[in-house]
């Protein structure tokens, strides 16, 4: 089976102790993350719980969650990926355009 090369950064003393910890456990880096990426693919999520630490990321969330609720629950239609970067292009255009001025 044919495979792809993913680079991933990361800090210089943290992947001292990952690969540490990796040939501890017997394994190579590259095994330890196929085995993550199976068990993302497998149950369609981060095997792990993922929190934020900080107060403000943690109402980002939660402004973020709220507004997800209340798209879910609109009946408005949803928008299209081209419509989102219709939309992304008009404003860019705009900002240039403003930034040219000054």
């Amino acid at each position: 089976m044919a495979q792809s090369a993913v680079t991933v950064r990361l800090d210089p003393e943290m992947k001292l102790q990952f690969d540490k910890l990796c040939e501890q456990f017997g394994m190579s880096v590259n095994t330890a993350f196929n085995i993550f990426v199976n068990a993302v693919v497998r149950s369609r999520s981060i095997p792990f719980s993922i929190r934020c630490n900080s107060v403000e990321k943690s109402r980002a969330l939660d402004l973020f969650m709220q507004q997800r609720n209340a798209a879910e629950g609109s009946s408005e239609s949803e928008i299209t990926l081209d419509e989102i970067n219709a939309e992304i292009r008009a404003y860019r255009k705009e900002r240039r355009k403003k930034q040219q001025k000054v």
